[in-house]
């Protein structure tokens, strides 16, 4: 089977170990992915993530976040932009998940940012995903 959304697959492999409660998770590694758990770890939504060789391929492996009483970080991660219907938007349309305390992680000229870094630095790009 072809994968046509990695990044819905990667986003659905949080979404279940995080349902479960598992402390890590492993996605196939791709640049893209990389910069978006960046900007998730930088956001404070995941506790790392790290490279790693898998029976011969590169894996992101993600080491998820829980409240001091086991309590979920993530309790939202969406994709926004589909393979079916891109979403973009300029540097003033910038979404503000949750009134700003979501996150979105937009693919702009500038690289993977934040709303928040792609407000700051006034670029607007694709809209990946939403976390709350």
């Amino acid at each position: 089977m072809s994968m046509t959304d990695p990044i819905a697959d990667m986003l659905t492999r949080i979404r279940n170990a995080v349902a479960i409660r598992k402390s890590s998770v492993d996605v196939p590694y791709s640049k893209i992915k990389s910069a978006m758990l960046k900007v998730m770890k930088e956001n404070g939504f995941i506790e790392d993530y790290t490279t790693e060789l898998v029976k011969g391929h590169a894996t992101l492996r993600v080491k998820l976040k829980y409240g001091p009483e086991g309590e979920q970080v993530i309790r939202h991660i969406q994709r926004v932009s589909k393979p079916g219907r891109r979403i973009y938007v300029g540097a003033d349309e910038v979404p503000q998940p949750l009134n700003g305390l979501g996150l979105a992680i937009l693919s702009t000229p500038a690289g993977v940012l934040s709303h928040r870094d792609a407000r700051r630095r006034r670029v607007g790009g694709e809209v990946l995903c939403e976390v709350w």
